[in-house]
């Protein structure tokens, strides 16, 4: 008799549960992916030689560009872009259009047109085209403050050439460090489990509100290529930085102290006297540069640059990268487990050479 009212009574519960979560309902992304669509277009380009992601030792980060040839010799490639203005500019990666001789852009009515380069930034994998026309639908971008783990997101782009393709998911992680094709590590990554794949690159990370989160870049997958549910974006906050310097100048200009870091491991964290692996070692500081003149020195742990937290050493070229040359910021540290706090003038990033770059 117990035994089947305690079946009765889960029974209740879970009918009582499953309305409750039928009231609250899911998302309906219909409306989202009618209204966003006409702003995310198809870029298909000729004749260049595409790089295929950078291998690591349990898998491999890889920018989902599908290509292949075709009749005329040529090396087509498919990826995703969206409209940021009205007159025609175009938001996309960049190793979508690296080393290609033609570009077009498809919209939704299938119009299509040729595009033009305005500017690329190899180091956050943004490109910036141009097309010829006006009064087209835009996409705007959110406000980083409001982007949280645990939101919904929708992707939409032209995996394997399927154009106008959505897929959704949920923000997983923000400010992820990951190598890009240049060995560096400048961009704080949104994480998600959206399932995208090659041909979306530079589609639009959008939320509930239709705002841009995030310009999808690269995935993790295993030996053989595939989503496995490992996705990450541009954050809106990098890419407004880019789109408004390439627009301005044609180049983009970052912050630079010029030290290289590596983790508080075990022994750091008792010579320092903490019981946190937070911060980022000073392991070598390039004569001549910002962070000497500002006297830091081998062997110290940054704690936070310009106010804000450094978490681990990623963290840090991540921050410096997003000041502006000649900006006066001070940087705490602990020095022989001591607090102190330096003023430094920010450097410009010098251009990338085949060495490790220097934060």
């Amino acid at each position: 008799m117990f035994h089947s009212l305690f079946v009765r009574l889960v029974y209740v519960l879970a009918v009582c549960f499953s309305a409750g979560a039928l009231g609250h309902g899911w998302p309906d992304f219909n409306q989202l992916i009618t209204e966003s669509s006409p702003a995310v277009v198809r870029i298909d380009t000729y004749s260049g030689q595409m790089a295929m992601g950078v291998s690591t030792s349990s898998g491999t980060y890889q920018d989902f560009f599908e290509h292949g040839p075709n009749r005329d010799g040529n090396v087509p490639g498919t990826g995703s872009g969206f409209l940021i203005s009205e007159d025609g500019y175009v938001l996309t990666n960049q190793h979508v259009v690296q080393d290609v001789a033609y570009i077009t852009v498809k919209l939704i009515d299938h119009r299509v047109y040729e595009a033009k380069v305005v500017g690329v930034d190899a180091r956050s994998d943004l490109a910036l085209l141009k097309i010829d026309e006006t009064d087209l639908p835009v996409l705007e971008f959110a406000d980083p403050e409001t982007i949280k783990v645990g939101q919904w997101v929708i992707a939409i782009g032209a995996p394997f050439g399927l154009d106008y393709t959505a897929s959704a998911g949920i923000i997983s992680a923000i400010g992820r460090s990951i190598p890009t094709a240049g060995g560096d590590s400048y961009v704080p990554f949104i994480q998600s489990d959206v399932a995208i794949n090659p041909g979306s690159s530079g589609g639009p990370l959008l939320n509930l509100e239709g705002r841009v989160v995030g310009v999808n870049s690269q995935i993790f997958s295993r030996p053989g290529g595939g989503s496995i549910g490992l996705s990450f974006a541009i954050p809106s906050k990098v890419a407004t930085s880019v789109i408004h310097q390439l627009r301005t100048t044609g180049r983009v200009a970052r912050g630079w102290l010029g030290v290289y870091v590596q983790s508080v491991d075990a022994s750091l964290m008792k010579s320092s006297g903490r019981n946190q692996n937070l911060g980022a070692f000073i392991a070598q500081v390039q004569p001549g540069s910002p962070a000497a003149d500002a006297g830091v020195m081998a062997g110290d742990i940054v704690l936070k640059l310009n106010g804000e937290a450094i978490f681990q050493p990623g963290d840090l070229p991540q921050v410096t990268g997003m000041l502006s040359p000649g900006d006066k910021v001070v940087v705490d540290i602990l020095r022989d487990a001591k607090p102190m706090s330096l003023v430094v003038n920010i450097g410009e990033l010098p251009e990338p050479t085949p060495l490790n770059e220097v934060e």
